[in-house]
Order: structure tokens, then sequence, then C-alpha cells
């Protein structure tokens, strides 16, 4: 007689590793970032198209003074690391589930990661580094917080 053990046991099934169910965690994530981009991104669209003049008042001075205060800056790193890691997981699990050589899988999963990456770099160094204040602009298109050269 062959016994079947209960599905939440705590031993892994024959031929399963043990260790972190990464597809799980992957999982947990999606649902989890999902909810909190929905505020960011709704956030984000308020401020910039509904608060205000709308859309036309977007200019280097709105986002510049935007920038400027740490609120802004928190908020927007947030909304890039989880919007992008939310996309990557997505890709890496169309990835997982058509690419059925290992050598172009293993390819495309490199690909997604190292875009990832680049991309996180690149919108975290401008979201950090932008300067508000650039030197020898012309003064109308300075926010109003910029020294007058």
């Amino acid at each position: 007689m062959t016994t079947i053990e209960a599905p939440r046991s705590k031993s892994p099934a024959p031929g399963r590793r043990g260790g972190v169910n990464w597809e799980k965690w992957g999982w947990i994530y999606m649902r989890a970032s999902g909810i909190v981009l929905l505020v960011l991104i709704f956030g984000h669209l308020f401020v910039n198209l509904f608060a205000g003049e709308g859309v036309k008042a977007i200019d280097f001075a709105f986002v510049a003074g935007k920038l400027a205060d740490p609120f802004w800056v928190i908020w927007d790193t947030l909304l890039l690391w989880l919007a992008l890691i939310h996309g990557a997981n997505g890709m890496r699990t169309i990835v997982n589930d058509y690419a059925t050589k290992p050598t172009v899988r293993r390819i495309l999963l490199g690909a997604i990661f190292a875009s990832t990456a680049i991309l996180l770099l690149l919108g975290t160094l401008v979201i950090y580094t932008f300067d508000p204040c650039p030197a020898n602009a012309a003064a109308d298109l300075l926010p109003s917080f910029c020294p007058v050269p």
C-alpha cells in the first residue's frame, strides 16, 4: 500500500530540493507590489495631471520642484524600483513558461536581469543626482527657489 503525504507536509517531494521557494516569493511579491504600485501610480497621476493646472503645467520647474522635496524623491524611487522589478518578474514568468530550450531561457533571463539592473541604476542616479538649479540656465525656466544668476 502506498501512502500519500499531506499536501502541506514539510518534507520535500522526491526529486525536489529543499530551501527557499522562489516561485512562491515571486508570486507574493507580484501581489504585494501590485497593491503598493496602485497607490503610487494613482498618487503620481493625481499630482501631475489633476492637481494644479494639469498637464500643461508640467515643465522643468515643476519636476525640479518635486525632486527638491525628499518626500517625492522617495515616492519616485519606490515607484521606479517596484514597477521595474514587478515588470521584470512578470517577464521572467513568461520566459519560464514559454522558453523551452535551456540555453534560450538562460539568455533571455540574463537579458531581463541585465536590462532591469541597468535601468534601476540609471533611474536611481537621475532621481538622486538631479540638480534643480543648473548653472547657466535661463532664469525663466528655473523654479522659484533657485537663486537668480
